[in-house]
């Protein structure tokens, strides 16, 4: 219970301090999820998709690099598996080309709430029986890596193309049995301001 409520503390507040910011990012995101070994393959099949809505506050926005904090939510669907929602937030560092290239790079921590995709039986009293499925509480870091390109208009960002790779762990995965199940996820996203931002 208390690395449940320390994690949504961490997700919830650290995102407070970017109300300095005056214009804010929106990031769109769809992806590919799949219990595998990081780097092992780029993509996987069957397709389990993902969908995430984030956006991003800026600490530092050099003409060839960015360091920024993200703050996400999302939603997981793996149909053999389980279906989940989370939030997390973490850090970014972007190098920037003069053509509007990126090398992205992302770590982040976050808060994953997963249900059953399956019919799930409970033992009591002597007899199985169907129950309620509450679902399960996990951790779930992340790292990431990828490229984008950002499209300009008058020498200001308004709009960015990306691609990332992201290995993440869910922890704790089955007690006893299991403690932790590595996953992979390819994600493609479009990130834009409702008006046009910074520099090159």
């Amino acid at each position: 219970m208390q690395m449940k409520t320390g994690i949504m503390l961490l997700v919830v507040i650290l995102p407070l301090c970017a109300f300095g910011q005056s214009n804010f990012p929106i990031k769109i995101a769809i992806g590919n999820e799949a219990t595998a070994v990081p780097y092992s393959r780029l993509f996987t099949s069957p397709i389990h998709p993902t969908i995430q809505l984030g956006t991003e506050y800026f600490y530092k926005n050099k003409l060839h690099s960015e360091l920024y904090q993200t703050a996400n939510f999302g939603y997981i669907y793996h149909k053999n598996l389980y279906q989940g929602v989370y939030v997390n937030t973490g850090i970014g560092y972007d190098y920037k080309t003069g053509f509007g290239l990126k090398f992205k790079s992302n770590l982040e921590v976050g808060y994953l709430h997963t249900f059953s995709t399956q019919e799930e039986f409970q033992f009591e009293n002597g007899e199985y029986f169907n129950g309620p499925d509450r679902g399960n509480s996990r951790v779930m870091p992340t790292f990431s890596v990828g490229l984008g390109f950002a499209f300009k208009k008058k020498g200001k960002v308004c709009s960015e193309l990306f691609v990332l790779y992201k290995s993440w762990i869910e922890y704790p995965y089955s007690a006893g049995f299991i403690p932790l199940m590595s996953h992979t996820n390819l994600e493609i996203g479009y990130k834009f301001y409702l008006n046009s931002h910074g520099k090159k």
